[in-house]
């Protein structure tokens, strides 16, 4: 998942789709979202999609055959660009990603009802093999990165490579090896977790083969984008294609060299753009030179060595404009599409504009979380107390009255979210909630919170930072209104939003209770990242072996029942275990100006931005 937070290729996350479901996301802050149980349409052994419902979704021909001059502007939210690498865990957010999504090409993206589509322009893949699983990846011959180096396997070798840690660290993996560190601060390890050989052919060829060691439900979306190796290398002190053919030699030492540029070196000082040698495009938009005016805006440019349909609009604008402004921004032009926080007032603030905006709403695959900080040194990590804590808040905080008073009169028909792979309008929500959760938190019960906390023997009252990125007033509220009830339990919420809660806070720890949201697209098997032991996504250090294992079981098999039967364990193990609190799923609301063309909002975690190089202005 993202924090509504993550992406970066024609709708996948950079890198590692799986992490989609993971990723946060702007109403969530972000990290966005991984929503493993929604339902998408099937696809072919191919990996195309099939009828013609499933192609609805897909990215329509809408005739463009050049680029217009001009120009036209979008806000994901108020957090700023931060890096042109989008998969380190400071840097994998929702903000990022719709960035990056205009930049890396895949071989597949998200349809707007999380329908895996073919990005035919970037390459084909086909499954040679079901036993064991194994996909042939072709990329076209005319894909170039906008330097004009040709993409090719050596880019998903050191993709491979970087989401590895046992390949360069072994040890780490596994757990045997307590000192050992990833060295790559990749979100993800789902590459590497399930093609342990790594994609399988000659260093700068087109083609590559990719063996599973389990028939992964999701590998249709393992294999996405990857970033450049030869820029990689070259910032190593490497001759391109030297990275590539170390992996392949499976020689971790020079790999390891390049992992302090593949960390750090496409982080940038705000507002100050690199050489562009630095950061090449292998799609239809690339970074403007000059462009970024940090806290403001960032603008990409059409790629003039993109060799698919070419970008509708020359530069595509992203400001940085907090939701309370967005309404406003696009009333007075400043921006020209936006999917803001669905409040009450927003959506009366639009409906005022009257037809110079066009409005569309739905649901999303988008929900509110609230997570706890594991770690032994806090309050609700300890392992003596930290369950009974856990359970001392879960009653006090007012899950109803958040979704009465903040989502229903937007979204009436939105309920109470209590599962984290399934969301209440999918036809198994019930089945899994049943076997799972027995409704014990669904109301407040300030006398059940008391005898908890006095049974954990701690003084009161117990300090508890809600930590969220700053400038969200759906969270604020929600926060305050957790104060209010829980403040009668003996907890003191304190609100600790920041500007850089997910570069800072969330991964380094520094917070009782995470408020965010994971912003998914249908996958199956994305949320092993975010529960399972030291996954990139755990951000929280949870570690529960009935979790791990039913992950395990469910991630090797293409089984439907066998997804579903793990599903409730690993729901029933999040619950008993307290791993965190499930609010609500997001309502969805997007409004454009009515003179731009070929928007189309999505219920995934691309954001309405998906098919931005598509927008034209009439």
């Amino acid at each position: 998942m993202k924090f509504q937070g993550t992406k970066a290729s024609l709708g996948l996350v950079l890198g590692s789709a799986l992490l989609l479901g993971a990723c946060t996301s702007p109403d969530a802050t972000d990290p966005d979202a991984t929503a493993t149980g929604s339902a998408s349409a099937s696809a072919s052994a191919s990996g195309g999609t099939d009828g013609d419902s499933a192609a609805a979704g897909c990215l329509q021909d809408v005739g463009i055959t050049e680029t217009k001059d001009g120009e036209v502007r979008y806000t994901a939210g108020p957090g700023d660009w931060s890096g042109y690498n989008s998969i380190t865990n400071a840097t994998y957010s929702t903000y990022n990603s719709v960035i990056a999504a205009h930049m890396f090409s895949s071989f597949v993206y998200f349809g707007t009802d999380g329908t895996i589509c073919d990005n035919t322009d970037f390459g084909t893949y086909e499954v040679t093999s079901e036993d064991p699983l194994t996909i042939k990846y072709t990329i076209n011959e005319d894909a170039v990165w906008s330097d004009g180096t040709p993409v090719t396997i050596n880019d998903y070798l050191m993709e491979w490579a970087a989401q590895n840690p046992e390949f360069i660290a072994p040890g780490f993996a596994s757990g045997e090896d307590k000192e050992a560190s990833a060295v790559f601060d990749h979100v993800s390890t789902s590459f590497a977790q399930y093609v342990p050989e790594g994609p399988e052919g000659e260093v700068g060829s087109k083609e590559f083969t990719v063996t599973y060691s389990n028939p992964n439900p999701d590998y249709r979306i393992i294999v996405t984008s990857a970033l450049p190796e030869h820029v990689i290398a070259r910032e190593a002190g490497l001759e391109p294609g030297a990275l590539a053919q170390a992996v392949i030699d499976r020689d971790a030492d020079t790999v390891k060299s390049a992992a302090t540029f593949w960390n750090e070196g496409w982080i940038f000082n705000p507002g100050e753009l690199p050489d562009p040698a630095l950061t090449p495009s292998s799609g239809p938009y690339v970074l403007k030179e000059g462009s970024w005016q940090a806290g403001n805006s960032l603008t990409l440019t059409a790629n003039e060595q993109y060799w698919g349909t070419p970008a509708a609009t020359r530069d595509l604008v992203f400001r940085f404009i907090d939701d309370a402004q967005q309404v406003q921004a696009l009333g007075n032009k400043d921006v020209q599409v936006i999917q803001p926080q669905a409040t009450v007032d927003t959506v009366g603030q639009l409906e005022a504009l009257g037809s110079a905006v066009t409005i569309e709403s739905g649901s999303s695959l988008t929900w509110e979380h609230l997570d706890f900080n594991f770690r032994e040194n806090n309050v609700f990590g300890n392992p003596d107390t930290g369950l009974q804590l856990r359970e001392a808040f879960a009653y006090c905080v007012p899950r109803q009255q958040i979704v009465d008073t903040l989502i229903k009169p937007i979204s009436p028909e939105t309920e109470l979210m209590n599962a984290r792979e399934v969301f209440p309008f999918q036809d198994n929500y019930d089945d899994v909630i049943g076997a799972s959760y027995d409704g014990r938190y669904d109301t407040v019960d300030i006398e059940k919170s008391k005898e908890l906390i006095a049974a954990a023997g701690v003084a009161t009252p117990v300090d508890v930072r809600i930590g969220y990125r700053a400038g969200n007033q759906r969270r604020a509220e929600t926060v305050a209104a957790i104060q209010a009830s829980c403040k009668d339990a003996g907890f003191n919420v304190i609100d600790a939003s920041a500007e850089d809660f997910f570069d800072n806070a969330l991964v380094n720890g520094d917070y009782e209770v995470a408020l965010f949201a994971w912003a998914g697209s249908g996958q199956i098997t994305s949320g092993e990242n975010i529960y399972a032991t030291n996954k990139g996504q755990n951000y929280g250090k949870y570690s529960n072996e009935t979790v791990d294992a039913a992950w395990a079981e469910l991630v090797a098999t293409l089984d439907e029942s066998v997804h579903l039967e793990q599903t409730k364990i690993i729901e029933k193990e999040l619950w008993d275990s307290l791993f965190g609190i499930p609010l609500y799923a997001h309502p969805l609301v997007v409004a454009y100006d009515s003179t731009l063309q070929n928007v189309r909002a999505t219920a995934t975690q691309d954001q309405v931005s998906w098919n931005a190089p598509q927008w034209v202005a009439q």
